[in-house]
């Protein structure tokens, strides 16, 4: 094979994906291809999927059918197909699409090159779908998208049976990696310069049940707080089901674990919350969020949240509106239930009016963002220590801006002014400035500025000098108040 035959993955879906991908792109590249330039066709090009939206598998065939005379006008070209939605459709995409090369599962992501080759040489299609996991995700090469944060999988798959979700029967039952194995990659990412790290898993606080610690999640916490290097440690998502009080007890007493949670809601009404199968009931989810609170009280905590599923009356929404007020939420996703094939809820009675869905998506939805302006209001004045990111910004070159993620994982967009310039992966402190429901604004200045093995990470990836000649810290920038008020910016796949 040419070492100049190039490979482009396009992710959909949830976090594990993006994980997911980042294996696929290491294999890639491990066979020999090169990923393609921005705006070139690729020769290789792989759709990871999800199948967790009712319109995903339109979305899928929509974009094989952009590219199909794209292939006609380029011999040699191939389409692969794999994820969730592999694993539901399997063959069947290649009798709709019959000019895709390879579909692949979830549990064997390891094959897609030896799949590649075989369709090249064969010159037919290559299905191959295996009904358990051949290679945990993190054991296989990886092209990591950041040099300063990864992801790091400490489970797949999941044992609830939530009657909304597909998910289990596509990833299967939850297996949990052994934690020396997990700490081993958090510390090679470590030595690579990676200063923050988000531990994977369907479920990801139910982590241990397969090897009988109940408090196995609690214990890695701590055990990421004692890796020299490490600066912050996050974890998604967890279930409440499994929300245990060692786990407060580890996120609070351990430096480097963010004051930060998502613990996906779904409902706020205990009746519904029966009918979707979660095993929890509105009062057992406030009295996490209490918890958490009153343990670490700066924690931000944001949710998913499902609108109109079968059987949902207006007083059920109701007690998902006040769950949301009670709780005050950093942020929401919120979604308008959608039927999945293969799912039980989607042959339930009591189907929710498209329209009813709607209207009471929007109240949620302007009840969330007021929410999420006044708490954003509060650190109005306040000085936040930001991870420099990168392409978190939008109209960061408009602005003169760089953005970058609090501990408590708020965007917060800030100026730059003439000095040194900060480097993704590098830490900054800034006073806010201004507030939105959706981000934070820091117009007033660098007040002081680290300089990381992170960043260095990403200036040795990016071809950029590894140290600047000016001091490692910037200080003494005056402080800044709090300003008038400004009008709110108006702006807008379940986990667990």
């Amino acid at each position: 094979m040419s070492q100049s035959r190039t490979y482009q993955v396009r992710t959909y879906g949830c976090q594990m994906n993006v994980h997911d991908s980042e294996r696929l792109s290491g294999l890639l590249e491990d066979a020999g291809y090169a990923r393609a330039a921005e705006d070139t066709t690729a020769d290789i090009v792989v759709f990871n999927t999800c199948a967790v939206r009712e319109n995903a598998d339109n979305r899928l065939y929509g974009n094989l059918g952009h590219l199909r005379p794209v292939k006609d006008a380029n011999p040699g070209m191939q389409i692969a197909v794999g994820g969730c939605l592999a694993q539901k459709d399997r063959g069947e995409i290649v009798r709709r699409a019959p000019w895709v090369d390879v579909v692949f599962g979830t549990h064997n992501i390891g094959s897609l090159p030896t799949l590649l080759e075989r369709a090249r040489v064969q010159r037919e299609a290559q299905v191959e779908i295996a009904e358990s996991l051949e290679h945990f995700p993190s054991t296989l090469p990886s092209r990591r998208e950041s040099a300063y944060a990864a992801w790091v999988s400490i489970s797949v798959g999941c044992n609830n049976t939530c009657t909304f979700c597909i998910v289990p029967a596509l990833r299967g039952k939850e297996q949990d990696r052994r934690p020396g194995d997990v700490l081993a990659e958090v510390r090679a990412l470590v030595d690579e310069g990676v200063s923050e790290i988000t531990l994977l898993g369907q479920n990801v606080n139910a982590y241990g049940s397969g090897f009988g610690d109940r408090q196995a999640f609690s214990k890695l916490l701590r055990a990421c707080g004692e890796i020299e290097g490490l600066e912050r440690v996050r974890f998604t998502s967890p279930h409440p089901r499994d929300f245990t009080d060692d786990v407060i007890e580890a996120m609070a007493e351990t430096p480097n674990v963010m004051p930060q949670l998502h613990m996906p809601l779904q409902s706020g009404s205990s009746k519904v919350l029966k009918d979707m199968r979660r095993s929890y009931r509105q009062e057992r989810f406030l009295g996490i969020v209490e918890k958490v609170r009153a343990a670490m009280p700066e924690a931000a905590i944001t949710t998913d949240i499902i609108v109109g599923f079968p059987g949902e009356t207006e007083e059920d929404f109701a007690e998902t509106l006040h769950v949301v007020r009670e709780a005050r939420f950093a942020m929401a996703f919120t979604f308008q239930y959608s039927k999945r094939p293969g799912t039980p809820a989607a042959t339930m009675d009591g189907q929710v009016p498209p329209e009813v869905v709607k209207d009471r998506y929007q109240r949620l939805v302007d009840l969330q963002d007021q929410i999420s302006w006044e708490e954003n209001q509060k650190l109005v004045g306040r000085e936040v220590e930001l991870l420099v990111a990168e392409g978190e910004g939008k109209k960061d070159g408009e602005h003169h801006r760089l953005s970058g993620r609090a501990p408590d994982n708020r965007l917060v967009h800030f100026a730059v002014g003439d000095g040194d310039r900060p480097r993704p992966g590098d830490t900054v402190t800034v006073g806010v400035t201004y507030a939105a429901p959706h981000h934070l604004v820091a117009d007033s200045g660098i007040r002081e500025l680290r300089r990381t093995r992170a960043g260095d990470a990403w200036a040795a990836r990016n071809g950029a000098p590894v140290r600047a000649d000016k001091p490692e810290v910037l200080l003494g920038m005056p402080r800044v108040g709090a300003p008038a008020e400004q009008p709110a910016a108006v702006g807008g796949c379940c986990d667990a």
